[in-house]
């Protein structure tokens, strides 16, 4: 299910739920409206609202059945495009290498074909095809899958003519027909910004080395228990305090490189 399916779905029940909520309303009310208390049309609007007061649990185990299909399915259908999008990335990485490779590789050129040629068919798991009547089959829905075969295709080392074939020219413009398939493909996915995004270059990590007085004192408790518990000769244990103290030696000497400079 689409995002646009998804939301004309929940348009139509929140006019439904709507509806309910008016005609309850008004079938409460209508002992006191003027021209409807004591009429025949003020009782039949009375038996409908003690009908739907009867069938409300009926009517909101229904809907949030609905409701929790509708969103099943669209998880479904996330699930299928992740996959799908998947596949797509591991095509262009097989058309790259076949690409960057200095000599036609048959075998390579074998792979990526194949990759290829799965992605567009299994595109058929995801979306139907544009414009498909019973009669007539419709327009693919990405065309850019087929501009990046026909790219390939051009340079199929059983061609002779693709021996002299321009290969970065082919990779450029297979790039390029996968930068326009991603710009579109992946809106449906409902991506937002990240809350913590790095966005400097040259970013590096900013913690230090260290840990809170409470760590600290756990560490040293355990470190007194295990050293009590420590047999006399024990060759491992020894040489886990050797490999430690060493480790640490090491680390604080590289931090000391780093602040005092070379004379």
């Amino acid at each position: 299910m689409t995002r646009s399916s998804l939301r004309r779905s929940m348009r139509r029940i929140y006019c439904i739920l709507a509806l309910l909520l008016l005609v309850s309303l008004v079938a409460k009310g209508a002992e006191h409206i003027p021209g409807l208390a004591g009429t025949r049309l003020g009782v039949v609007l009375k038996d409908i609202y003690e009908y739907l007061k009867d069938m409300s649990l009926l009517i909101a185990t229904g809907g949030v059945a609905y409701i929790t299909n509708m969103y099943q399915r669209r998880q479904a259908f996330l699930d299928s495009l992740k996959a799908e999008w998947r596949d797509i990335i591991a095509a262009k990485t097989a058309l790259l290498t076949f690409m960057h490779k200095d000599k036609a590789d048959h075998e390579a050129y074998i792979a990526a074909y194949t990759r290829l040629s799965e992605t567009i068919d299994n595109m058929r798991i995801v979306y139907r095809n544009v414009g498909e009547t019973d009669g007539q089959i419709g327009l693919y829905p990405y065309a850019p899958l087929h501009d990046m075969r026909r790219v390939l295709q051009s340079l199929d080392p059983r061609d002779v003519g693709a021996a002299t074939a321009d290969r970065k020219l082919a990779r450029d413009t297979m790039l390029r027909s996968f930068y326009a398939l991603r710009e579109h493909f992946l809106e449906e996915l409902d991506l937002e910004e990240p809350d913590h995004p790095i966005l400097a270059f040259g970013a590096r990590r900013l913690q230090v080395d260290g840990a809170s007085r409470g760590a600290r004192d756990q560490q040293a408790r355990q470190i007194a228990v295990y050293t009590k518990a420590a047999r006399e000769g024990d060759a491992g244990e020894a040489l886990l305090q050797g490999l430690h103290a060493r480790e640490i030696e090491k680390r604080n000497g590289g931090m000391k490189s780093m602040v005092t400079p070379k004379v």
